[in-house]
């Protein structure tokens, strides 16, 4: 990582650019040039304008900064000096930054728990690139989208004829990240069976494919994520507790985007500064699109701020985005009453919370049917009628 760089004393049209610690830019103000860490470092030139715009030229990136816009024009050149690091102003979340890199000189399995959407797959990213095994790949994988019965072949490989329709072996995705990093999104959602696989995979460092007879050396640095509380779930019974503690020698956890607002115009300027056109123009949020940003709560974390800048992207004409082009839903769903239904209503509503909770708390839709005591497929069918609106009693006998 590059030592911080001085910056100019302060100026009048840019208050905070003496406080901000760039790291490898070649700063350009005027007729003055400060250069960067690096022997070819990337290049910001400030300029005092009457109406903020950035351009990105290459490796150099314009600011024309308006009174008023130095809080987002030094965000943006954050943004421009540090591309493939998660975004952060706030202390905390710099705090976790740094905790990440540092965790990730180590060898040790990490453990992210966090909400939906707080970042949690960067924060596994930089990890990665802080560590010796940055030059090997980084295998991710999102264990709530492999298909039940094919968790084990896909991670763990399988021999030719293990099982019908395998025609060729397969390596697996863990041996795919040997020398490198193994990330296992929503952890939480994998089988107990192939739990006690990966707990001998971190345990003896060698994987047995489905179907094989003799294990493979394997040299994987794992790191896991998932936004259930682990440990409740170990508690429960539907995650190991032996795996849980091979997993979590180092937890880290990521906080709700409310809960760190200095992060907000942060994430938006790595955002926007992604999607300059072709004429290098950086999309431009004004005052009143920074205030409306600012004040809004974030349920949906980054994922939700992220589309909201999308949504803005679509709506306005030119490079600058007001406060009109942010379509945000402020609505909060009323949560659901059984007051005034009839019996039958009322029963549904019931039968509808309890699948809710089920799947909620459930490492798998398997599990869910387990505990809510039916088949998995008139769990399907409760779904379906759920999402259609009719009574799904009258569909399963």
């Amino acid at each position: 990582m590059s030592t911080p760089v001085p910056v100019p004393s302060p100026l009048p049209w840019i208050p905070g650019l003496a406080d901000w610690h760039r790291t490898d830019l070649e700063l350009v103000i005027g007729e003055q040039r400060f250069p960067g860490a690096g022997l070819k470092s990337r290049r910001l030139v400030l300029n005092q304008a009457a109406a903020g715009s950035a351009r990105q030229e290459g490796d150099t990136l314009h600011l024309a900064v308006a009174p008023g816009d130095a809080e987002w024009a030094l965000a943006l050149a954050a943004a421009f000096d540090a591309p493939n690091r998660p975004a952060a102003a706030d202390p905390a979340s710099r705090d976790l930054l740094a905790l990440a890199a540092r965790v990730g000189a180590s060898s040790t399995s990490v453990l992210i728990e966090g909400p939906t959407g707080t970042g949690k797959e960067g924060l596994a990213r930089l990890v990665h690139h802080s560590s010796p095994r940055r030059t090997s790949p980084l295998v991710a994988v999102n264990c709530a989208a492999l298909a039940e019965q094919m968790v084990e072949a896909t991670l763990f490989g399988h021999e030719r004829g293990a099982f019908t329709g395998a025609l060729a072996a397969s390596p697996g995705l863990i041996r795919s990240a040997d020398g490198g990093s193994l990330f296992l999104d929503e952890v939480a959602e994998l089988p107990l069976a192939a739990q006690a696989k990966l707990l001998r995979v971190l345990q003896e460092r060698d994987v047995l494919a489905v179907g094989a007879t003799r294990p493979v050396k394997v040299d994987v640095r794992l790191i896991a994520a998932g936004n259930r509380d682990l440990a409740a779930d170990v508690a429960a019974g539907r995650f190991r507790a032996d795996l849980y503690w091979r997993l979590a020698v180092f937890p880290l956890r990521t906080a709700p985007l409310a809960e760190r607002p200095d992060d907000i115009l942060s994430i938006a300027a790595h955002w926007l500064l992604g999607r300059a056109g072709g004429d290098g123009l950086v999309p431009w949020l004004t005052p009143c699109a920074r205030g409306r940003l600012l004040t809004h709560s974030w349920p949906g974390n980054v994922r939700e701020l992220g589309n909201v800048l999308d949504r803005a992207l679509v709506l306005c004409d030119g490079p600058d985005i007001s406060a009109r082009h942010l379509l945000i839903d402020t609505r909060t769903p009323p949560p659901p009453s059984s007051i005034g239904l009839p019996l039958p209503g009322q029963m549904r509503l019931a039968e509808q919370e309890s699948i809710a909770r089920a799947l909620a708390t459930s490492a798998s839709r398997r599990d869910a049917a387990r505990r809510l005591g039916i088949s998995e497929r008139t769990l399907r069918y409760k779904l379906a009628a759920q999402r259609s609106g009719h009574d799904a009693a009258a569909m399963v006998q």
